[in-house]
């Protein structure tokens, strides 16, 4: 099949490619931007192992008997960021796969809801972060600014790229 066939024509299967592939580049943007942006911002104390480092420590742990090397953390951590946003990022564009124009808002609202799904419940309750109530306001707030950057981020780019396909398909 090629990727002309793949976008053949305006139906329900190629505007759903369209969108999940849009999503997909937009999230892995996000998650780019999003991580670079956290080495700027306080989202944790300096001492403290990410979410992300912890379910890679564990995973480490059961296949190879020794926890992720300090020096390694960063990248293990990439490790979970990248494919978690590039995957939020094409049920994004999924669910947006109808609609070609950017809408900023929409983007920080899912920053803002993919925060609250994650550091304000799921992770506390799994055992992976604190519970918010323990962890100091400039701190969420810096996270949640993360996570709108990357909603935004996600949101700007699956327009564009979005775009871009369906101008392809046009032209042939």
């Amino acid at each position: 099949m090629s990727l002309n066939n793949f976008f053949d024509k305006d139906s329900f299967p190629t505007n759903a490619s369209r969108g999940i592939l849009a999503g997909f580049i937009g999230g892995l943007a996000g998650s780019a931007l999003k991580s670079t942006v956290e080495r700027f911002l306080q989202v944790r104390k300096i001492d403290e192992k990410s979410a992300q480092v912890k379910v890679m420590d564990q995973l480490a742990v059961k296949l190879t008997g020794t926890p992720i090397k300090l020096e390694n953390e960063g990248i293990a951590e990439q490790l979970v960021n990248i494919p978690l946003g590039a995957t939020v990022g094409a049920v994004y564009g999924y669910g947006k796969r109808d609609n070609t124009e950017v809408n900023i808002l929409d983007g920080a609202i899912l920053g803002g809801t993919t925060w609250a799904s994650t550091h304000e419940t799921s992770l506390p309750l799994m055992g992976l972060d604190r519970s918010p109530e323990k962890i100091p306001l400039k701190t969420q707030m810096h996270e949640l600014l993360a996570h709108v950057i990357f909603g935004v981020t996600t949101e700007v780019v699956r327009g564009f790229v979005n775009e871009k396909l369906k101008q392809r398909l046009e032209e042939e």
